[in-house]
C-alpha cells in the first residue's frame, strides 16, 4: 500500500515508560499548586494519625468531629477565596458572621419566628452587609482593606450590643440546632453492617461513579478536540486514588454516625460555586477582573457590578457561617466571630489562591480550610498549648504564601 508524500501519517500516542515519566512530571510541574495542598493535607494527617495517643486523630470520631468544625470556616473561606480573586480582601466577615449569628438566635427565641422564616432572612441581611462593603470599594475607590475594617469594628459593636443583657443567647431551637450537630439519617430497614451508616456508604460509592463516568466523559472531549490528556497510566491512578480516598473518608464517616448536615451543607456550597466559577460566564468575568481589572473593564466587563456581586456573596457565606456557628454552639454569644476572618484568608491562601489575584479554586479553599483545622485539632489532640499552635498555624500560612510566589516566579 503507497502512502502519498503530501498525506498526513497519524501519530500513534507513546505509552513507554519514557512518556509515562515525562507526561508525570509534565503533569506535577502544571499542577503543583493543586497538588501541593494534597500533599500536605496527607503529611499532616499521617503524622498525626502516628503521633496522637491511640491514633485518635484518625478515628471516625475525630475525623467526624474535624468535618463539623471545618464548616464554618470552610463557607467563609470560598467566599473569601473569590474576594481575593479579584483582588480585594474583607475583614469584617468575622464578627459578621457573629452578628448574624446573634440575629438569629434573637428572632428565634424573642421574637419567636419559625426557623423557615429566620434562615432567608438572616441569608438576605447577609447579602446587604456584603453590598454595603462593596459600595465605597467599587463607587468611591477606597481600599477593600480600610472599608472591611470599618464593618469589622461596626459589627464587633453590633455583636456586642445584640448580646448585651444576656452575654449568650441560649438557642432552644431543635430543628435549628440540628443544622450544626445534626446527621443524615440512616436508610430504615436494614440489617446488614450493623453500626455502619449505610446511607453514607451509597452516597460514597454514587459519588465515586459519579467522579469516574465524569473524568472519562472529559478526557474524551478533551481528545475529541485535539486537546492534550493525561498519560493513560497517570490517568488510571489518578481514577484509583481519588475512587480510594472518596471511599475511606465515606466508610470512616459511616462508623460514627455518618454524614452531618453541616458536611452536607459545606459540599452543596462547594458543588455551587465550583461550577459557577469553571462553567459560567460570570464565573470567566470574576477571573478575568482578577487577572487585569482594566483589560476587563476595556473588553467589556463591568469591574464594579463584579465586585458588588463577589462581596454580596461574601456577605451571603458570612450569615452562612454564623448560621453554621450558632447552631454548632446551640446559643450565640459575645464572642463569636472572633479571628474567623484570618481563619478563612488562611484556609484560601493554603487551598492556593494567589495573593496577585486570578488565581485560586473554591475547591481548594475547602482543603485549605481541612488543613488548618487538622492542624489544630491534632496539636489539641497532643496537648500542645495553645502558643505553640498560633506559631505553627503562622509558619503554615507563610510557607504556603512563599510556596505561591515561588510557583508564580518559576512560570
Amino acid at each position: 500500500m503507497s502512502v502519498n508524500e503530501n498525506q498526513t501519517i497519524p501519530q500513534v500516542p507513546s505509552y513507554g515508560v519514557g512518556s509515562f515519566f515525562r507526561s508525570l512530571l509534565s503533569v506535577l510541574q502544571q499542577n503543583i499548586r493543586e497538588y501541593g495542598m494534597f500533599i500536605a493535607l496527607f503529611i499532616i494527617m499521617a503524622i498525626f494519625g502516628i503521633m496522637t495517643p491511640n491514633h485518635a486523630f484518625i478515628s471516625s470520631r475525630n475525623i467526624s468531629n474535624l468535618m463539623n468544625q471545618t464548616g464554618y470556616v470552610a463557607v467563609l473561606a470560598v467566599g473569601m477565596t473569590l474576594v481575593i480573586v479579584i483582588r480585594h480582601i474583607d475583614l469584617s466577615v468575622g464578627f459578621l458572621a457573629g452578628f448574624i449569628g446573634a440575629v438569629a438566635a434573637i428572632a428565634l427565641v424573642y421574637w419567636h419566628w419559625n426557623i423557615w422564616l429566620v434562615l432567608p432572612f438572616v441569608l438576605i441581611l447577609g447579602i446587604i452587609a456584603g453590598l454595603l462593603t462593596a459600595f465605597p470599594v467599587a463607587q468611591l475607590g477606597i481600599p477593600a482593606f480600610v472599608a472591611s475594617l470599618a464593618g469589622w469594628l461596626i459589627y464587633r459593636g453590633a455583636l456586642l450590643l445584640a448580646t448585651l443583657k444576656t452575654g449568650t443567647i441560649v438557642i432552644p431551637d431543635e430543628t435549628f440546632n440540628a443544622i450544626g450537630n445534626g446527621f443524615v439519617p440512616d436508610i430504615p430497614g436494614l440489617t446488614i453492617l450493623q453500626g455502619v451508616h449505610k446511607l453514607t456508604l451509597l452516597i460514597g460509592l454514587l459519588a465515586a461513579i459519579w467522579y469516574i463516568y465524569s473524568a472519562i466523559d472529559s478526557r474524551r472531549k478533551q481528545k475529541a478536540y485535539n486537546f492534550e490528556v493525561l498519560h493513560i497510566i497517570i490517568f488510571i491512578m489518578q481514577l484509583i486514588f481519588v475512587s480510594l480516598l472518596i471511599a475511606y473518608i465515606t466508610w470512616v464517616l459511616a462508623g460514627y454516625n455518618g454524614l452531618s448536615w453541616t458536611l452536607v451543607i459545606v459540599l452543596v456550597v462547594v458543588a455551587i460555586y465550583d461550577f459557577i466559577t469553571t462553567r459560567t460566564v460570570l464565573g470567566r468575568h470574576i477571573y478575568a477582573v482578577g487577572g487585569n481589572p482594566d483589560a476587563a473593564e476595556l473588553s467589556g466587563i463591568s469591574v464594579k457590578k463584579i465586585t458588588y456581586v463577589v462581596f454580596g456573596s461574601m456577605g451571603m457565606l458570612s450569615a452562612l457561617s454564623g448560621i453554621l456557628f450558632a447552631s454548632r454552639l446551640q446559643s450565640a454569644t459575645t464572642t463569636a466571630g472572633t479571628l474567623f476572618e484570618l481563619d478563612a484568608i488562611a484556609a484560601a491562601y493554603v487551598g492556593g489562591v494567589s495573593a496577585a489575584g486570578g488565581v485560586g479554586k473554591v475547591t481548594g479553599s475547602l482543603i485549605g480550610a481541612l488543613v488548618m483545622l487538622s492542624l489544630t485539632s491534632g496539636m489539641n489532640l497532643m496537648g500542645i498549648d495553645i502558643s505553640s499552635q498560633y506559631i505553627v498555624r503562622g509558619a503554615v500560612l507563610l510557607l504556603a504564601v512563599i510556596f505561591d510566589v515561588a510557583t508564580r516566579k518559576g512560570k
